[in-house]
């Protein structure tokens, strides 16, 4: 099972600080050496080295030129921008309201053929019903957003989801079984919502598995991840989203996917869990 996601970009930004003392040593100079070439106290590269201060991309350019690897400074930029990019806190993506972050991903759901998602917290956006996408996106809204655009960003939801289900496209969905009961709005409209996924579950493009509490598993539930083909994942923590485009920890979410899947029950057992669910709502 992969690390904390958090820890995911402190190790991208431990890689990227090892990258450049790697160019430091290479050039065979030493920190003090390299700080007066690039014009700054020696402080500043030691916190760089260690990860502590994230360089500049002006930084970046006097360090490599620093150290005779102009060649390298394009690469180096675009590893910094990726750490950067990995990590969004929820403040900057709805400064404008909630419709442009459903906005935001249009284009990744477009060009995605095979989505595998885990939900331990909310049912998938992908598989929600209008009122359920209502009642989640303003308590989110209502928690942290100032702009009241609810509506807007529901309509936003719901067109996406023509896009996805138009038949290019493929979903392997594992969801815990206490989010089958999880109360996130009223009991009309959650059961409207179990209906709908059932009805999803029987879609020929559709594996809707669901993991049942209180199974023998192996591993703890983790924080909802999407995992786009091969090319990325998105995992939804509390304080932000994290994107991940590093290979081997797309491999890390996938090979959790599979095991996850393994403890998940599907097809008529999967209808009979999420029928119960609906039943108690009474």
């Amino acid at each position: 099972m992969p690390a904390s996601p958090s820890s995911s970009v402190v190790e991208a930004r431990k890689a990227l600080a090892r990258r450049l003392s790697d160019l430091r040593k290479d050039a065979g100079l030493t920190g003090e050496e390299l700080s007066a070439r690039c014009g700054w106290d020696a402080a500043k590269t030691s916190r760089i080295q260690s990860a502590k201060k994230a360089p500049s991309e002006a930084d970046i350019r006097a360090w490599c030129v620093a150290c005779d690897a102009g060649d390298r400074i394009p690469d180096v930029i675009a590893a910094a921008r990726a750490v950067e990019s990995m990590y969004t806190q929820w403040h900057q993506m709805e400064r404008t309201g909630l419709r442009a972050a459903q906005e935001s991903v249009g284009a990744l759901y477009e060009r995605t053929r095979l989505f595998r998602v885990y939900a331990s917290r909310v049912l998938p956006g992908m598989v929600q019903t209008a009122g359920y996408t209502a009642a989640v996106l303003r308590s989110v809204q209502r928690e942290r957003v100032v702009v009241d655009d609810v509506e807007e960003a529901v309509q936003a939801r719901t067109e996406r989801q023509r896009m996805l289900f138009s038949g290019r496209h493929s979903f392997g969905l594992l969801i815990e079984e206490y989010v089958l009961r999880t109360a996130v709005c009223d009991a009309q409209t959650h059961a409207g919502q179990l209906r709908h996924l059932i009805a999803v579950g029987s879609w020929p493009s559709v594996s809707l598995g669901i993991i049942p509490t209180g199974c023998d598993r192996p591993h703890l539930p983790v924080e909802d991840f999407y995992v786009f083909d091969e090319a990325e994942v998105a995992v939804e923590l509390t304080s932000g989203y994290l994107r991940i485009t590093q290979p081997e920890e797309i491999a890390d979410y996938v090979r959790t996917f599979t095991d996850l899947a393994r403890m998940a029950v599907h097809g008529s057992r999967a209808r009979e869990l999420i029928v119960a669910a609906i039943d108690a709502l009474g």
